[in-house]
């Protein structure tokens, strides 16, 4: 049997798959580690019927994808990780709450290094830093990642 691929969010278990090379997550199962219910695909469709905008775009951003289960590969709807931010935005839950605090802070940082990119820089160290990475090495890969840029 082929592994089953999961993340683990909020002590929830949500099963992945790759697809066209990124990560796609199966919906019921990040919107069920978010919500108080024990129902997600009852509570996806009223989630769609509150969100018209997400209801339109729903087709472009969940897929049908296989994705390996205890009982074999099964067909799931399935979202790359902005797709899920984008439903996450719409589940009105407290469990939720934590989650779009951390979207909005990230978005603010990235609208932050926009205007400085500087701060992405600096972000980029204290990342490879908390990863364990040592000076000397985090030094060069910053170097090769400067020269790099000047290459293309």
């Amino acid at each position: 049997m082929a592994d089953i691929h999961l993340a683990i969010f909020q002590g929830k278990q949500v099963r992945k798959t790759i697809h066209n090379k990124e990560w796609w997550f199966v919906v019921e199962d990040a919107v069920l580690a978010l919500i108080d219910s024990s129902d997600p695909k009852q509570y996806v469709k009223r989630m769609k019927l509150r969100d018209p905008e997400l209801n339109k775009g729903w087709v472009r951003i969940v897929h049908t994808l296989p994705v390996e289960t205890g009982g074999g590969k099964q067909r799931m709807s399935c979202a790359n990780t902005e797709g899920i931010f984008r439903i996450v935005q719409s589940i009105p839950s407290p469990k939720a709450e934590p989650f779009k605090r951390w979207l909005a802070r990230v978005g603010y940082e990235r609208v932050q290094e926009i205007e400085d990119p500087e701060l992405a820089t600096k972000r980029t160290r204290f990342l490879y830093k908390a990863k364990g990475y040592p000076d000397s090495w985090i030094e060069k890969r910053m170097r090769g990642i400067a020269i790099r840029e000047e290459l293309t």
